[in-house]
């Protein structure tokens, strides 16, 4: 338990059952009356966004979240199999927990987890990751009506955008947040 004054950003809190991540807050104290938190809070599970107001002072439940860096091992049926990297368990996840991380994952990442009382909430990769391009056509020289890319599929079976001298084979980095194309590696 925390008072609200207390409050700081990426603290979870408890708010009737529902986990929210705190992205911003502000204490304000007008001339007139009270003060009073205002915060923007995330939803842990489905990223909505939302603005709340506190009373300055009021109780607000902390949930305990655990965040534990573990290795994606395997795809069990539909279930991704986790192994936490210091007690060595293995933890399978559902793919709605996973959601679009899933893309960007191979066998062996390491990746955090976060999970509340035992359960998973979410999986987090690396802001950036490298993957070797599976298949792209060749890039057409004067072909220029699609600003320079085209479609390439990775070895996740992901698609993303490249540019039109990237060639299957290649290892190219990617941003995990959005899918975009951040440049070749060079080994």
């Amino acid at each position: 338990m925390a008072t609200s004054n207390d409050l700081k950003n990426g603290m979870t809190l408890d708010i009737d059952g529902v986990l929210w991540n705190v992205v911003g807050f502000q204490h304000v104290k007008p001339g007139k009356g009270g003060a009073f938190v205002r915060t923007t809070l995330k939803n842990v599970l489905t990223g909505k966004v939302v603005d709340r107001t506190f009373n300055a002072g009021i109780k607000v439940e902390v949930a305990t979240v655990d965040r534990r860096e573990m290795t994606y091992l395997y795809r069990d049926g539909a279930e991704f199999v986790f192994m936490d990297s210091e007690s060595y368990d293995q933890i399978p996840i559902p793919p709605d927990v996973v959601g679009t991380t899933a893309d960007y994952m191979l066998e062996n990442t390491v990746a955090t987890v976060a999970l509340h009382d035992g359960a998973p909430l979410y999986v987090e990769l690396p802001a950036s990751v490298e993957l070797t391009i599976a298949q792209t056509d060749p890039g057409v020289q004067g072909d220029r009506s699609t600003g320079g890319t085209k479609p390439a599929t990775l070895e996740t079976g992901a698609t993303i955008n490249v540019p039109l001298f990237i060639t299957t084979g290649e290892k190219v980095k990617v941003d995990t947040r959005d899918g975009r194309y951040l440049g070749r590696v060079t080994s």
